[in-house]
Formats: structure tokens, sequence, C-alpha cells
């Protein structure tokens, strides 16, 4: 699955879904008290194994081994690898073209993607999660609760552990989006889903609801 790491996102950058140091994945193991992630600001076309950082977690603090760069987002990463503990669990962060741009003009994601039964079948979609900066903690908290909960996402609360998983992908306005699965090409394909029938509203010329 490192492997697989770095496969998904040589391929994200073929599609254009993000710049050559963009993007992020995280992947927990069943039952392990570690998670991999991918460093910060390296060049995803040539990432491998190797370059993976893996990182201990005792009773829920991450043991940052020195000298490695993790992810600017780790904190979103770590709280959604503390959940389902008992499965292995990818989480892919990229910047698809097309969801952003649909976030951009003022579609509502979630209910765009109920009308199209090849995403609604086979991805759950939650709520966007608001604009907040990038590598924050309101981002981290806002995107957990996106995907943990069937309501709208606050910064407001801190979330409480634990939460159960409702959704497979979450889109971040202006910015991005999340999705989980259990290993990254399946959390890819939820992505691939969403992004093919937003290039499809947008192209429409229909306005957003």
């Amino acid at each position: 699955m490192l492997t697989a790491m770095g496969d998904v996102m040589r391929k994200a950058y073929e599609k254009g879904w993000i710049t050559t140091r963009d993007g992020n994945i995280s992947l927990r193991r069943a039952g392990k008290k570690s998670l991999y992630i991918t460093p910060s600001g390296w060049r995803k076309t040539i990432i491998h194994p190797e370059h993976i950082i893996k990182i201990a977690m005792n009773n829920d603090v991450l043991l940052v081994p020195k000298g490695s760069v993790p992810s600017g987002e780790l904190e979103m990463h770590h709280k959604l690898q503390i959940l389902n503990r008992n499965k292995t669990q990818a989480i892919v962060h990229l910047h698809p073209t097309n969801i952003i741009a649909a976030c951009f003009a003022g579609w509502d994601i979630q209910t765009l993607a109920m009308e199209f039964p090849e995403v609604s079948r086979y991805t759950r979609v939650g709520p966007t999660v608001p604009v907040l900066p990038v590598t924050s903690k309101e981002l981290a908290i806002a995107t957990y609760k996106a995907l943990t909960s069937s309501s709208n996402p606050s910064i407001q609360d801190v979330p409480v552990y634990p939460a159960k998983i409702n959704f497979d992908i979450v889109a971040q306005a202006n910015h991005g989006v999340c999705a989980i699965g259990p290993n990254p090409w399946d959390a890819f394909e939820h992505i691939e889903r969403l992004e093919h029938i937003c290039e499809i509203a947008l192209k429409s010329g229909k306005k957003p609801y």
C-alpha cells in the first residue's frame, strides 16, 4: 500500500488535480499504533515507499521522527486516522479542478451528487467544509466533523472521540477534497466520481441550486 500511495499521487498529477508538490495521503493498518504519511513539499511525481514517513501514535499523541517533515495537513489526517482502529484506512487529500470550480461557482456538492446515481450508489458525499486556512487546526476539525456528522460542520466545537465516519468524501470549499477508503485507490475512486459529475455540471451551463 505504500507503493499505492505514490502511484495515486502520480495519477492525480497526471489528471491535473495537483501541482508537483501538492496533495497528501496517509495510511494506517488495522490495529496498528502508527500511521504513514507523505512528506511536506516533496515532489509527488517521484514519491516512493522510502519517502513515506512512519509516525508512531502513543495514546493518540503523534511521535514524529526527528528530522522528518510530514505533510502540513498532518492534524487532519491524525484526527481521522484515530477512527476505525480495527480497519486498514487510507485518507487522500487532493485539489481536483472541477470540484473546486463547482464550489467556487456556488454549487452545493452534496446536493449535486444526489442527482447522479453513478456517484450516489457508490460514494457517500458529505457536507462541504467552509473556506478555512489550509493546514490549520480549524480546517482539520471542520473536515473531521463533516465526515463524521450528518449535519453541517462547525468549527466552534472540538470533536469528541470516538465518532463514526458517515461519508466517503467531502469537498473543502475553494481548496480541495478529503476522501477515505480501505486503501489509497478506493479513496481515489471516490474523488474521481465526484470530479466527473462536477465537470458535467459546470459544462452544462446550469445555474447552482
